[in-house]
């Protein structure tokens, strides 16, 4: 299995290590319930250096994320991000990503576990004029997530972090370490993401040196279990759970960044024609009215009939009750409408709601 540079410190730290995307990474230290809290209360430090970077450069570069990404590239500029998705010819969803426009360069971070896949489905697509680069080995990146991100970051940096909106970023220098500093996140909190040079040295360096500066906040290391329990109560989809090349973006509740108006991209063909003919599932979140978790695979019924698959659930630490999301029939994706989460042979009740969960 790979390491990401904070290896040791994660195994210093205690860190429960598991394989994950091919990395040894930390699932908790501390536990799942109390890191999830830390977020939402103050904050956490997550390791996602297992995520993948692609640099995209040349004359047409622009031209050729058009064509691969179902959002509208042209529509951001330089210092801004982009949530977007690759989608095969027929509409199934390659993966989730992000779109940095860097000025002379894009950067496209995607899931670790695609990043193989997802370079090799780019290459086959180039154009002339364009160059794809593979710069995920020598990229560290952390996110620093929950409402006390700010005053912790800012006491490492002269940029000014109050600056930076949501879904952009900029260049500076924290901790000693020259970085690119964005805010995207993935748990629904403030937060910002650091990219900056693999070299463990510096890496352990600005591990400790936020850590140094969060120390009043009660500042603790998060897992990838905590990861998915905040970004389940924010309703984000996880690719190979709720999103992957069965499932496309409009059904999954992604057609806010399906920009069909924008020109000729790979997928629109099928988008538009699986739009006209009308969406046949829809996912969906609920609650269910019983501390029983619904797990990825299980059956969504009504009336002793099969209506849908859950694709994630767990307990919401945030909330108190258990959660999920899954794929319904349409006529029955309304808030409000009742089901049943068939969890090992009994029928527990459930609600359709509205995302985010919290």
């Amino acid at each position: 299995m790979k390491r990401t540079p904070f290896y040791e410190i994660h195994a210093s730290l205690g860190a429960k290590l598991v394989e994950f995307a091919g990395f040894e990474m930390p699932v908790q230290y501390s536990g799942i319930i109390d890191e999830h809290l830390a977020v939402r209360s103050s904050v956490g430090v997550f390791d996602v250096s297992h995520m993948g970077e692609f640099e995209v450069r040349g004359a047409n570069a622009l031209a050729f994320l058009q064509h691969v990404t179902i959002n509208d590239v042209a529509r951001i500029s330089e210092g801004a991000a982009q949530y977007s998705a690759m989608c095969y010819e027929d509409g199934g969803i390659v993966d989730d990503l992000l779109v940095y426009h860097c000025g002379d360069h894009y950067m496209l971070v995607v899931n670790a576990a695609n990043r193989t896949k997802d370079l090799e489905w780019l290459k086959s697509h180039l154009i002339d004029g364009v160059e794809l680069i593979d710069r995920s080995d020598t990229t560290a990146l952390l996110a620093v997530q929950g409402p006390k991100s700010l005053p912790t970051l800012q006491t490492l940096t002269s940029a000014d972090l109050s600056t930076i909106s949501s879904y952009h970023f900029t260049r500076g220098t924290l901790a000693g370490v020259p970085m690119l500093i964005s805010r995207t996140g993935y748990t629904g909190e403030l937060g910002f993401e650091l990219y900056f040079d693999a070299d463990v040295a510096t890496c352990t360096r600005a591990w400790e040196e936020i850590f140094r500066a969060g120390k009043e906040f009660g500042i603790k290391p998060i897992g990838l279990g905590a990861r998915d329990t905040l970004r389940l109560e924010m309703g984000f989809c996880l690719y190979g759970n709720d999103i992957d090349r069965t499932t496309h973006p409009l059904e999954a509740g992604l057609g806010w960044i399906t920009k069909l108006e924008k020109g000729d991209f790979i997928g629109r063909s099928a988008l538009v024609k699986a739009k006209e003919e009308g969406i046949k599932r829809r996912l969906v979140g609920f609650e269910l009215a019983e501390k029983a978790v619904a797990r990825h695979g299980y059956d969504l019924a009504l009336n002793g009939s099969v209506i849908g698959t859950v694709t994630s659930g767990t307990f919401s630490p945030s909330l108190g009750k258990a959660i999920g999301m899954g794929y319904v029939r349409s006529d029955l994706a309304q808030p409000g409408n009742l089901v049943n989460v068939l969890i090992r042979g009994k029928a527990v009740p459930a609600t359709i709601v509205k995302t985010p969960f919290l």
